[in-house]
């Protein structure tokens, strides 16, 4: 939106300077500031079309448990397919243990990306010590997006008190046919 702001402006100054030098005539730089506003134009009306992304916080942690109660790394893919395909942008956190959990390694948001075949920036695991809960819950309020997870999060109700709107969360499981959201 700024660069429109900017060319308009540019192109609004470049007619007036073309018209006070050479007077009402079709010039070439009143004809490129013509150009120029429409292109300013142009620009507005498509970042003003432009579609905010419509977030979703999964719980990562969570997420791994879904199928046969063992932590899987393909519950946690199945899920951001699912979620894509519904039109959201999923951010997923992990707690920082996910990597001996399913690999018996510690793995960062790069390892996790590969295997999950998933943008690294859109992947984060809380820092060692730290939950995830605190972080994805902020991450969610920050995005207005719901949470992905199974979990109360009763243990952050006084911290969060919005945990307690059912509307905040989709819940779901692994079955035959792929993922379920509720």
């Amino acid at each position: 939106m700024l660069k429109a702001l900017f060319l308009f402006l540019f192109s609004i100054g470049l007619g007036l300077w073309s018209v006070l030098i050479f007077g009402p005539s079709v010039t070439p730089p009143l004809v490129a500031a013509v150009f120029g506003c429409a292109c300013a134009a142009f620009l507005a009306v498509r970042a003003a079309r432009k579609k905010r992304p419509r977030w979703a916080v999964v719980d990562g942690s969570n997420v791994l448990y879904w199928r046969r109660d063992e932590p899987n790394l393909h519950s946690v893919r199945l899920v951001i397919e699912k979620l894509v395909a519904a039109g959201f942008e999923p951010v997923i956190w992990f707690d920082a243990n996910v990597g001996y959990l399913v690999a018996d390694r510690y793995m960062n948001p790069y390892k996790l990306s590969q295997a999950l075949h998933y943008p690294e920036n859109r992947i984060y695991v809380a820092p060692k010590g730290t939950p995830a809960d605190p972080l994805l819950i902020q991450a969610a309020t920050d995005l207005s997006a719901p949470i992905v997870s199974n979990d109360r999060f009763r243990d952050w109700k006084e911290q969060f008190p919005q945990v307690d709107q059912a509307e905040l969360f989709l819940r779901g499981e692994i079955v035959k046919g792929g993922v379920r959201l509720r």
